[in-house]
């Protein structure tokens, strides 16, 4: 079965980073510029979470705050759960379902250095891509309710 490691090698290295301290007008900025949906929010080599899309619309739009006063660090999200670079595509899609999140945070197994981010459109690629290989998981992500998703 593949494995975080073998996704996170067909990925590029993260290259969308932002300090905790940037505005989140920046944030939406780099959004755009990247086209993804997600920044990894690092001060220095220190994990510090994840912004995205809906962290602007739930913790700036939602709250009457606005994106060129708001830090980053006050609209991430911090708590996403964590993989390793050993774990399954299952146990991804587990987690995923589990945790009602969008992102898995994978951590290198050998020294815990943040190695990337694993995402629910990675995770369908490989179900899409490996069809039999997947039995139930594939239902269970599919019925995925998405309400308290981040």
């Amino acid at each position: 079965m593949r494995t975080v490691k073998n996704i996170l090698d067909s990925k590029q290295k993260p290259f969308n980073i932002i300090g905790p301290n940037a505005l989140v007008i920046d944030a939406l900025h780099m959004l755009n510029t990247v086209n993804l949906s997600y920044l990894i929010v690092m001060d220095g080599d220190e994990y510090k979470g994840i912004f995205s899309e809906r962290d602007y619309s739930r913790n700036v739009i939602l709250k009457g705050k606005t994106s060129r006063t708001t830090t980053v660090e006050d609209a991430m999200t911090h708590d996403v759960p964590i993989v390793s670079e050993s774990d399954s595509v299952e146990h991804c899609i587990n987690m995923i379902n589990q945790h009602k999140t969008r992102y898995l945070l994978a951590y290198d197994d050998a020294d815990e250095k943040l190695e990337g981010v694993i995402t629910i459109h990675d995770l369908l690629r490989e179900v899409l891509n490996n069809k039999d290989a997947f039995g139930s998981s594939v239902e269970e992500l599919i019925d995925n309710d998405e309400s308290g998703i981040y």
